[in-house]
C-alpha cells in the first residue's frame, strides 16, 4: 500500500472510529498521524518515552483495524461512494455526496 493510501485509510478508520479511542490516544494519533510530529516530540510533550509513543500508535492502529473488521463502516462507505460516482443520476449523486 503506498503511502498516501495508507494516510487516506487512517483518516478514514480514525474519521469513523476515533472516538473510540481515549482522549489521550486520540491526542498523540493525531499528533504523529495527521500533524506529523516526530516521536521524540510527542514523547517529551506528554512525558512518555519514544517507545511509549511508538507502541501506542501501533495500538491505536490495531485498535481501529479491528474495529474496522467487526463493524465494516469504511467498506460499506467507500462501496457507496463508488457507486454514487457511478451513477447516471447525477443529480441525485451530487446530494449523496453532500451528505457523505
Amino acid at each position: 500500500m503506498s503511502e498516501i493510501n495508507d494516510l487516506v485509510r487512517k483518516s478514514l478508520l480514525f474519521d469513523f472510529y476515533g472516538a473510540l479511542l481515549t482522549e489521550h490516544q486520540r491526542r498523540i494519533y493525531e499528533e504523529v498521524v495527521f500533524n506529523d510530529y516526530s516521536l521524540s516530540e510527542i514523547a517529551e510533550a506528554e512525558g512518555i518515552s519514544r517507545q511509549g509513543v511508538h507502541d501506542m500508535i501501533r495500538r491505536c492502529d490495531r485498535s481501529l483495524e479491528e474495529y474496522e473488521q467487526k463493524l465494516g463502516l469504511v467498506a460499506k462507505f467507500r462501496e457507496i461512494e463508488k457507486l454514487v460516482k457511478e451513477s447516471s443520476d447525477q443529480e441525485t449523486a451530487r446530494k449523496i455526496l453532500e451528505i457523505l
